[in-house]
């Protein structure tokens, strides 16, 4: 199983606090909550989100997550993509970690940083994101900040970008929430568009399992199977947790429920080696 979406630092979003504080934790300490949740819930592969830094020798905001990734096999780093920064350095630094191999993915901030997809400051990531064939993701839908702008974080935003490169693959986190039907359509309407099924419950194991829990789940549920049966590509849909804002093993089952049984191998494992190259 290959859970493509977590946290193992803190994003240093704007308006954003660490979102656990396990996170504030040496990298030790990280990582041995990490493996066990891995090896509960059945993940052999995780990539994590990096932090939004302006820090010149981190380009790319891994450093943090680089030093938890030897004490976690299977872990790998997903690079922030950075709006604000469009310095010929800074991409030649950031070429640089595409052409090592030092990421599996690009991220984007929508919302959180006031950009949308289509933003000229975006289109040298997308340019090398295809040279080196890696994904670009999307934060889209509800945020947790009060300083994120909404209408940037709409996932009718991938479209326009999914239409000018159409060679770079693109994944909607979190399936736009609430703007589901909108991310199907965009899912449908692009073949070279993606979406996770990460951070639509948040809490503990408590949370999850008390009534109120259950019946955000079924909600859910309903929404996420209508997204999948409208898009009619249930193999451009990846698993996806957002830990450690929900434990590995219960949000398992929450997704299992979720998606139909015929569907689980693909959301669970062969999207993922698809969509990210996976040998």
């Amino acid at each position: 199983m290959i859970d493509v979406h977590i946290h193992a630092v803190p994003p240093n979003l704007p308006g954003v606090g660490s979102l656990s504080p396990l996170l504030r934790e040496p990298p030790e300490v990280i990582a041995a909550q990490l493996r066990r949740e891995m090896q509960t819930a059945g993940v052999t592969d995780v990539f994590a989100m990096g932090s939004w830094t302006n820090d010149d020798s981190d380009p790319l905001g891994i450093t943090g997550t680089l030093a938890i990734a030897p004490f976690v096999p299977g872990l790998r780093p997903i690079g922030v993509m950075d709006p604000t920064r469009d310095s010929p350095e800074h991409f030649r630094q950031v070429e640089t970690l595409l052409a090592a191999g030092a990421v599996v993915a690009l991220k984007g901030y929508l919302g959180y940083l006031h950009f949308e997809p289509g933003h000229p400051n975006y289109r040298r990531y997308y340019e090398l994101a295809t040279r080196y064939r890696v994904p670009v993701m999307f934060h889209t839908g509800d945020t947790y900040s009060p300083e994120a702008k909404l209408r940037y974080a709409h996932p009718l935003g991938v479209d326009d970008v999914a239409v000018d490169h159409p060679d770079c693959r693109f994944l909607i986190c979190h399936l736009g929430n609430p703007w589901m039907t909108d991310a199907a359509e965009v899912i449908y309407k692009n073949v070279n568009v993606w979406a996770d099924l990460s951070g639509l419950m948040i809490g503990d194991d408590g949370y999850l399992a008390s009534e109120e829990g259950r019946e955000a789940a079924h909600e859910l549920a309903q929404n996420i199977r209508k997204a999948i049966k409208y898009s009619e590509r249930p193999n451009r849909f990846v698993y996806g947790t957002d830990w450690p804002l929900a434990p590995m093993t219960a949000y398992r089952e929450f997704v299992r429920t979720c998606v139909p049984a015929d569907n689980h191998e693909q959301i669970f494992l062969d999207n993922a080696r698809l969509l990210f190259r996976l040998r």
